[in-house]
């Protein structure tokens, strides 16, 4: 019985996860290619013989190829081409080795699901030509092409670029083989028209009102003769682009406010590499309150707000209909500003149920207005659980006459005075806990000063009566 206890307890777990475990290995390698090891995260082949003649791929039963992020390849002469779809399963690849091998072509879109490549080197195959269009897409931190027999011509001038813009950690000693097959360091190459192109991107002024319309122009230039299109991001409104040759046009209608800060390309864009002209698009629009909700406590008391507008909006808060006058004790907080949006507080320090009521707040620019009220409770009135009582004062802050607050300073730092129902009821309630306490105080001295008194009197009278009293005789 003991012995069953024991293999159907934690042990008789743990075997079957080491089980598991062996199937799983087991699995796997039948997945992994000859010539190769794999493991969940690394595929490794270097194994020259029998070698492996086409690019390594995971079979579907084997773990996620989307969890490889390392691929290591070496000495696989038969290994001459990377198809289109050969790396598209693995999505979270960072470092790609193909070296002392056949290598002779890699497809255009070879690493178009790849965006995730950090490091690829190339060292040592048979490579002639190497597009830029495989990598554009990527932003590699290091593209090793070293011992490749690269024929000479514009078609790797990109190389060459690349090396004199982002040079790697170690340079690289890179040739190419001239109509002569002599050898030319690539960083003394020059091919006639062969260079960089340009673009220049003419507009009017950026800045539009919400609603509107705008056309932007571009011109590109450069032999080889580029390639020109437009770069609009993630840009909400509707637009749509006119191409000729090496002019094009983007024509941008009923301008959205969610554009507003957008950045607009025009790229050129041939063999050697690309270049680009940006603007960027500001949309002027009324204000919106799109967030106004009841005060919440936390070091001060908070009424949450999020205003939209451009230009910045004025700020403007009323108390039960009149104008609130800011303090120091009672003011507008901007915690967040993200462009054209902006995240804050009416900040309330330590308010009582005077000052509980209705606050509206007001945002207003040149292109019009928004206003939002919502009610606050801070604290019961006296007396009252809850807190309600419909006979409080309808006007506690007097309109001093005060300007609108802008966003960027909304404390009124030109009038002293407290507001009224902040610091006036504020003394007010100071005093009556100090008369409270004092009397309180008073109370309890006076009742232990009548307990020492009846104590005294009873040690002093009690005690010597009774005894007087049975010394007496009752006859005499």
């Amino acid at each position: 019985m003991s012995s069953w206890t024991r293999w159907h307890g934690p042990a008789m777990a743990r075997l079957w996860g080491f089980c598991w475990l062996i199937v799983g290995f087991w699995r796997a390698a039948l997945a992994c290619p000859t010539s190769c090891k794999c493991s969940a995260s690394r595929i490794w082949c270097g194994d020259p013989s029998p070698g492996i003649v086409a690019f390594p791929r995971l079979e579907s039963t084997s773990a996620d190829p989307e969890n490889i992020t390392e691929i290591y390849i070496a000495n696989q002469k038969r290994l001459e081409i990377i198809n289109e779809d050969d790396l598209e399963a693995y999505v979270g690849l960072k470092n790609l080795t193909i070296v002392d091998s056949g290598l002779k072509s890699v497809a255009h879109k070879a690493f178009l699901k790849n965006s995730n490549l950090q490091h690829i080197n190339f060292t040592r195959n048979k490579l002639t030509i190497l597009s830029r269009k495989h990598f554009r897409h990527l932003d590699l931190s290091e593209l090793i092409l070293v011992g490749n027999p690269f024929m000479c011509s514009c078609d790797i001038m990109w190389i060459k670029t690349l090396q004199e813009t982002k040079p790697s950690p170690e340079t690289q000693d890179l040739y190419c083989l001239d109509e002569n097959s002599k050898n030319i360091s690539l960083a003394n190459l020059q091919i006639p028209h062969c260079g960089l192109p340009s673009a220049n991107l003419a507009a009017p002024n950026l800045t539009v009102e919400e609603g509107k319309s705008i056309t932007l122009s571009c011109t590109v230039a450069g032999d080889p003769v580029p390639n020109l299109y437009w770069d609009v991001g993630n840009l909400v409104s509707k637009h749509m682009n006119e191409t000729s040759h090496t002019q094009g046009s983007l024509r941008i209608t009923n301008i959205s406010s969610d554009d507003s800060g957008k950045q607009i390309s025009c790229v050129a864009e041939n063999l050697v590499g690309e270049d680009q002209d940006s603007v960027n698009l500001t949309v002027h629009f009324a204000p919106t309150i799109t967030f106004l909700e009841s005060p919440t406590s936390d070091h001060h008391w908070c009424i949450p707000f999020t205003v939209k507008g451009n230009p910045k909006p004025a700020l403007q808060w009323f108390y039960n209909g009149a104008i609130l006058n800011e303090s120091k004790y009672i003011c507008t907080k901007i915690h967040v500003t993200n462009h054209t949006e902006y995240h804050g507080c009416l900040q309330l320090d330590n308010p009582t149920h005077m000052n509980n009521g209705d606050y509206k707040l007001v945002a207003k620019n040149e292109y019009g207005k928004d206003e939002k009220q919502i009610s606050a409770h801070f604290m019961g009135w006296p007396g009252i659980d809850d807190g309600a009582n419909p006979n409080y004062p309808d006007v506690i802050y007097e309109d001093y006459g005060t300007a609108a607050n802008d966003i960027g300073d909304t404390t009124n730092k030109s009038n002293g005075t407290l507001p009224t129902g902040v610091v006036d009821t504020g003394r007010e309630h100071l005093s009556v806990y100090a008369v409270v306490v004092i009397a309180s105080v008073v109370g309890f001295c006076l009742l232990v000063m009548l307990f020492l008194l009846k104590l005294a009197r009873h040690s002093k009278f009690g005690m010597k009566g009774f005894v007087l009293f049975h010394k007496i005789p009752l006859d005499g």
